[in-house]
């Protein structure tokens, strides 16, 4: 039985909530680690695709399955695991969770990066309201499914109680997968979820042809609002400034591969909203974010101009190509 550096003991069998491409390479990581899976998806004809051809050909071609993961379509099958991984929509988690009950000391780790558009809600304080038993963790960071899932390194944070951010340390570690430990589950979800809004407007400012410095300005900037809410929430600054704050952002509003950015991206360049939230098209995360991040820094009494610009361009109340205008006017200030 692997141990990590300090003594931890795995969790060895792993259940994971949701069978789309981040759900599917987390498997595959935790398979290839050495642990047993089940991996529930909800969709029926997927699981037995998936079961039939070893290979989640809807979400993430070409990666072969390893034999340790079997596929359910029932979700309680899932709630024997050891530990369980809910890789699911933002939007979609409370229902989801509701209901679900893991075994009892079974760490329960959010994979997902949002904020609840109704209630304003971090993923954390959804899990407390839907599985108040649940031991809380999180698992966030720089990283893109494909990227996991093919073994190319990738570093990402597990927030959670001490021992038990260890033991799951010591459960998806590996050569290519190395997840740092932490206990700051607020600064870890806040971090993930405010990241998918300012990469949107990064993808904005480039589709719009604003140059390098602008898209610079873009993140500087946003991550400045990003740690001041963080501040209010309770986060800590060392979190926002490491894997799960400023390195996933860096990644996300850098990267075509994002879906965030390239949802800006398109925006910029004259894509309708309506086209880019059409049936069928990718998720981005951030578009219903940006308008519960608003809602929540509001209600502390914080202003994000940069985030509040953007939920009004999401929302279709203001044009990309007023955005400049309206935030460069504003009043002059120290940084």
């Amino acid at each position: 039985m692997t141990k990590n550096d300090q003594g931890a003991e795995p969790y060895q069998h792993i259940g994971i909530l949701g069978a789309g491409a981040w759900g599917t390479a987390l498997a595959v990581v935790a398979a290839r680690a050495g642990r047993s899976v089940i991996l529930w998806a909800r969709d029926p004809t997927l699981a037995e695709s998936m079961a039939l051809k070893r290979e989640n050909a809807r979400f993430l071609s070409g990666v072969e399955l390893p034999s340790g993961i079997e596929l359910t379509v029932e979700r309680a099958a899932a709630s024997e695991a050891d530990a369980v991984l809910a890789v699911v929509p933002a939007q979609q988690t409370r229902e989801v969770l509701s209901g679900f009950r893991p075994r009892s000391a079974a760490p329960l780790v959010l994979c997902m990066k949002g904020i609840e558009r109704e209630s304003g809600k971090l993923m954390t304080e959804v899990l407390a309201e839907t599985v108040p038993d649940a031991e809380p963790a999180i698992l966030s960071g720089p990283s893109f499914a494909r990227d996991v899932a093919e073994g190319l390194p990738t570093a990402v944070t597990i927030a959670a109680h001490a021992p038990v951010a260890r033991r799951l340390q010591a459960s998806m570690g590996q050569m290519a997968f190395r997840p740092y430990a932490s206990e700051d589950l607020v600064g870890v979800a806040l971090g993930g979820a405010a990241k998918n809004v300012y990469a949107i407007g990064c993808g904005i400012v480039a589709g719009l042809g604003l140059g390098e410095s602008a898209r610079a300005a873009m993140l500087a900037r946003g991550f400045a609002e990003l740690r001041r809410l963080g501040r209010a929430l309770g986060g800590q600054a060392e979190t926002l400034m490491g894997l799960s704050g400023l390195g996933d952002l860096v990644l996300t509003a850098t990267s075509p591969t994002s879906r965030n950015f390239s949802f800006g991206l398109a925006l910029g360049r004259g894509t309708t909203l309506s086209e880019l939230r059409a049936p069928g098209a990718q998720l981005a995360e951030g578009v219903e974010t940006a308008p519960a991040l608003v809602e929540r820094a509001t209600r502390l009494g914080i202003e994000l101009p940069i985030a509040q610009t953007l939920a009004d361009i999401l929302n279709g109340e203001t044009a990309p190509g007023e955005a400049l205008p309206r935030l460069m006017s504003r009043p002059l200030k120290m940084e």
